[in-house]
């Protein structure tokens, strides 16, 4: 049962910091204008999409200290 517990903790850490670092990323392509890959590339029009394009592709990492 404490193995589920933790199980199930890491998932919604895991799941927050995509919400997080996905929500970040967006707003620095709005700001910025900065993509990473050639924006005929993207399939999504909002910048939302784009950045969890770039989670899917690789482009950004998400890593648990």
């Amino acid at each position: 049962s404490t193995l589920l517990a933790s199980s199930a903790a890491s998932d919604v850490y895991k799941r927050q910091a995509l919400v997080y670092v996905v929500s970040d990323r967006a707003k620095q392509m709005t700001k910025t204008g900065y993509y990473q890959m050639p924006i005929k590339d993207y399939k999504c029009q909002k910048n939302i999409g784009r950045a969890l394009e770039e989670v899917y592709e690789g482009l950004i990492h998400i890593e648990k200290h």
